[in-house]
């Protein structure tokens, strides 16, 4: 499959646009940054939104496993435009400004309920963001979750059906309520 090809189902899963997409498909990163602005407090941070949006469960692992902080920043790193960046980092401190507000905390001091709890509040704001010039940071870090977990080895193995050497076509093959969907 094509990377193109790969993109173009992702954004199908998305249901719309990923973000830094056409640098992704160019194969080309975008500029490269001087400075790298995540320090390893925000992989860790960015680990733990990614684990509140993909829990670990009694049937899959959770985003943490796979890594998603580092993936998120290899993607906005390489693929985003300086604007989206911008975007997507300064979302961290407003997570962790948000966190304190409402729990005296920063976000990774706060328990598991307390940040189902934020982020369920910042994505049902981001749901009605309906700027056009401007993307929702949460919008992101969502897409981004979503994207690398389930091309992850864990996500694509655990979290969904895999068959690593198909052996023959079956055209019509039953589904049960609560089987996993194909990787």
């Amino acid at each position: 499959m094509k990377r193109r090809q790969a993109l173009e189902l992702t954004a199908t899963m998305f249901g719309g646009v990923i973000i830094g997409a056409e640098t992704f498909i160019s194969g080309c990163s975008t500029k490269v940054k001087d400075v790298d602005p995540f320090s390893d407090e925000n992989i860790i941070f960015l680990d733990e939104v990614g684990e509140t949006i993909l829990p670990t469960s009694e049937r899959s692992p959770g985003a943490k496993e796979t890594k998603i902080g580092e993936f998120m920043k290899s993607i906005v790193l390489d693929c985003y435009h300086e604007k989206e960046s911008g975007i997507f980092i300064s979302g961290i401190d407003k997570i962790n400004e948000l966190s304190k507000a409402q729990f005296n905390k920063p976000f990774l001091e706060i328990l598991p309920e307390q940040r189902l709890t934020l982020l369920s509040e910042i994505d049902a704001e981001a749901r009605t963001n309906k700027s056009n010039d401007e993307i929702h940071f949460f919008t992101m870090m969502k897409q981004l979750t979503i994207w690398g977990y389930f091309t992850s080895e864990p996500g694509a193995t655990k979290a969904l059906r895999y068959n690593p050497i198909p052996m023959s076509y079956k055209g019509c093959i039953d589904y049960k309520v609560g089987d996993k969907a194909w990787s």
